[in-house]
Parts: C-alpha cells; sequence; structure tokens
C-alpha cells in the first residue's frame, strides 16, 4: 500500500516536532543550573502552615473545628490532608507528613499530610507530562496544517495534469493556485504556458494537416486522371506519362518543402555558427540576379553603413539563407520591373534590418495578415505557400522578426529583424 505524501509530511513533521521539543527540555535539564521548581520550593513553607492550622483547630476545637476550617480549604488541600487513629509510632515516608494532637478532651489524633505526588519523579529526564502533552498536541496541529498547505496545491496539480493528459489543452492551474507566491505557484505558471503552447501546437499541427490534405488532393487527382487516359487511349500513352512525371516532381516539391518546415519547427538543424549578414546577403542577391535574367527583372542591393566591427550573426547560415532565398524569389515573381534587397543596422535595439521590396501589385488586405501562414498563396502566384512560412519559423529561430506591408507606391515590402552577435573580427 503506497503511503500517501500527507500522510508522510505529518508524520515526518509531527515527529521531528516532538522530539525536538522533548529534546531541548532534556538539554535545558542536563546544562542549566540546578534549581528547584518553584511549587516545590515552596511546599515546605506551605505543608507547615497548613499542619499547624489543623494542629491548632483540633487542640482548641476538636475535630469539629477542624472540618468547619476545611470546608473554607482547597479541594487539593482537603484531599490531601486525612485524620487517622494513632497506630504507633509515626511513620518516616518522603512526601508523607505525620503529627499526633490531641483534642480538648484529650483524645489523640494522627493528622496525615500527603505531598507524594508532587515531589515523586516524572518520568524520564524528569520530563514534566505538560510538556509531553503540548509536544503531541501541537506538533499534530502544526504537523495537519503543513502538510494540507503543501500537498493540496500538488493535488492541484495532479488533476491538470490529468485533464492534459486525457486531452483538455485548455486546462489552467494558476487561477487556483489563489495569492500564493512560491515555487508551487510558479510550477503552476509553468504548466499554464506548456499547455497553451501544447494547445497552439496541436492547432497549428490540425491546420497544416487540414491544408496538407487539401494541397495533395489536386496533383492526386490529375495523377488518377493522367493514368486513366493513359490507359484508355493508347496513342496518348506517352502525354499521361509526362503529366504523370509533372506530377510526381510537383508532390516531391511539397513533401520537400513540407519536411522543411518541419525541421525548422522542432529545430532538426546543424550546431549554430557565427556569420556575417551582408555577405550572406550579397550571396542571395547574387543569385537572385542570375535567376532574374531571363524575366529581365533588376535586382538592386541597399546596404547602409554599418558598425564597426560589424557584429556577427548567431545561428543556422544556410538555412537563414535559403529563406532569404524564397522571399527574394518570390518578390521576383511578383515584380514589375526592379527588386530592391536593403541591410541597415538599428545600433539603438542592436538589430539589422533586412528588407525586400518589389514593384509589383501587392497583396490584398485580407491575404496580407496571413500571407506568413502555410498554404497561403499572395496574388494567386505559383507553388505550395510555404516558403514564407518556412521563412518566418526560420526568423523566429532566430531570435528574429517578420513583417509585410504594401508600399504607398505599389508593392510588397518584407522587412526582418535579426538579432546581433558577438562583434566580427
Amino acid at each position: 500500500m503506497r503511503v500517501r505524501l500527507f500522510w508522510k509530511i505529518l508524520l515526518g513533521f509531527w515527529l521531528t516536532f516532538f522530539f525536538i521539543l522533548e529534546a531541548a527540555w532534556v538539554f535545558i535539564a542536563f546544562y542549566r543550573t540546578p534549581t528547584t521548581p518553584p511549587r516545590v520550593a515552596a511546599l515546605p513553607n506551605a505543608i507547615t502552615m497548613t499542619m499547624t492550622a489543623a494542629e491548632t483547630a483540633v487542640r482548641w476545637g476538636g475535630i469539629e473545628a477542624l472540618s468547619e476550617m476545611l470546608s473554607v480549604w482547597p479541594d487539593v488541600t482537603r484531599s490531601r490532608l486525612r485524620i487517622e487513629p494513632p497506630a504507633g509510632e509515626a511513620p518516616q515516608t518522603p512526601g508523607l507528613y505525620v503529627r499526633d494532637v490531641a483534642d480538648p478532651g484529650g483524645a489523640v489524633h494522627r493528622l496525615v499530610y500527603d505531598v507524594r505526588d508532587v515531589s515523586r519523579h516524572r518520568g524520564p529526564f524528569d520530563i514534566p507530562p505538560d510538556i509531553l502533552t503540548i509536544g503531541a498536541v501541537g506538533g499534530l496541529l502544526f504537523s495537519i496544517v503543513l502538510a494540507w498547505y503543501l500537498t493540496r496545491p500538488i493535488r492541484r496539480l495532479r488533476g491538470g495534469f490529468e485533464r492534459l493528459a486525457g486531452g483538455d489543452l485548455g486546462a489552467r492551474l494558476a487561477p487556483s493556485m489563489g495569492r500564493r507566491s512560491d515555487e508551487i505557484a510558479d510550477l503552476a505558471r509553468d504548466f499554464d504556458a506548456m499547455a497553451a503552447r501544447l494547445q497552439e501546437l496541436v492547432a497549428a499541427r490540425e491546420r497544416l494537416l487540414h491544408d496538407v490534405s487539401h494541397e495533395l488532393r489536386s496533383p492526386l487527382a490529375r495523377l488518377h486522371l493522367a493514368a486513366e487516359l493513359a490507359r484508355h487511349s493508347p496513342e496518348r500513352i506517352d502525354d499521361g506519362l509526362r503529366r504523370i512525371e509533372a506530377e510526381a516532381r510537383r508532390l516531391d516539391d511539397l513533401v520537400g518543402e513540407l519536411l522543411s518546415l518541419s525541421r525548422v519547427e522542432i529545430g532538426q538543424d546543424a550546431e549554430p555558427d557565427y556569420f556575417d549578414p551582408r555577405e550572406l546577403l550579397l550571396s542571395v542577391v547574387s543569385d537572385a540576379r542570375f535567376e532574374a535574367q531571363e524575366s529581365g527583372v533588376a535586382v538592386a542591393e541597399r546596404i547602409g553603413p554599418l558598425p564597426e566591427p560589424a557584429p556577427t550573426v548567431v545561428g543556422h547560415a544556410e538555412l537563414l539563407r535559403r529563406s532569404l532565398d524564397n522571399i527574394v524569389r518570390n518578390a521576383l515573381r511578383f515584380a514589375g520591373g526592379t527588386v530592391t534587397v536593403g541591410l541597415a543596422a538599428d545600433a539603438a535595439r542592436r538589430v539589422y534590418v533586412i528588407s525586400v521590396e518589389d514593384d509589383g501589385p501587392g497583396v490584398a488586405p485580407d491575404t496580407l495578415c496571413r500571407i506568413f501562414e502555410p498554404f497561403v498563396r499572395g496574388g494567386g502566384g505559383q507553388g505550395y505557400g510555404l516558403g514564407l512560412a518556412i521563412a518566418r519559423r526560420t526568423i523566429a529561430a532566430h531570435g528574429g522578426e517578420i513583417a509585410a506591408a504594401n508600399r504607398p507606391d505599389g508593392g510588397l515590402a518584407v522587412t526582418i529583424t535579426l538579432p546581433f552577435g558577438p562583434a566580427g573580427e
């Protein structure tokens, strides 16, 4: 049978509290200057006064006078004083005081005053019973409160994990912690952050699966159609095979882009390195100029003054280069005649600012806010709408941001910020 945490805490702290209190008493008993307890020190005087008063009452008024006097004495005193007939010599017992006294009629009475319960030994190390009681009851109450205080939020955490494991991604624990500000409350907030991130990832995966199924439906339908045409029209089998080959290439490209997107999201890349963003941008511009020769689009560069020595960028150079290449190629497809790629440094914010501008038709406002989502195509262009999504994931993984806006004089402007790394040599 498992011992619950509540009982472990309760018993552990109870025993600890109890033994600390008793050990403190023993320590004091061993190392303090020996003294007599106040009530024990005052006992001889009290006994003398009590016995003298009782003896005087019997000697002058007899048993009746003693009984009348005892009627106004405390119950403890009455219970300790008794009258016996004399029988031999008075016993010599510690804590037992005996006197023989004669009343006015000459009869002898024995007065016995018993205080053995006060002076007797009280247990191991002379620990008083009230100390034992305080240790047991006080420790128990303290342990119950402490165990309840510690285990109540843990039970709530356990309930939250059970809800999360059961599929309730909306489970949150911070509101149930009340005004706590300790480590358990921090754990509840971390749980909420984890649950929110899981909810976001699951929602993104569901959207991605929906979009992937939608995108795969068209090329697969064309593949089936091409196969049917080739089967029923042998004279057009070459056209059917070419169509099948083209659709297969499209599927391969789509799968490749999906894999790239997945790798970026889960961070399955090489170890980060340090690279010069200017050299990286010039490499992308060079490739874009070579590709733009056929379309007649001019690719201009605009590199502003940079700090000396210029800070590097920490991350994956090749992955970032492919993302920038996707953004520039997307601009080339829609540009009317010019694409401008710029690089500047914002020393106050400690970031590089990369801009890619074209003079094309721009993007519709209802699409502009979703242009970096998977399978969203701006301007009805070709492709699968994954290039900008991959770029956003990559730049976010580098600690940067990306944004797009329509230019006032026409075209689209994409702005990227990347944080400074160490200064270059």
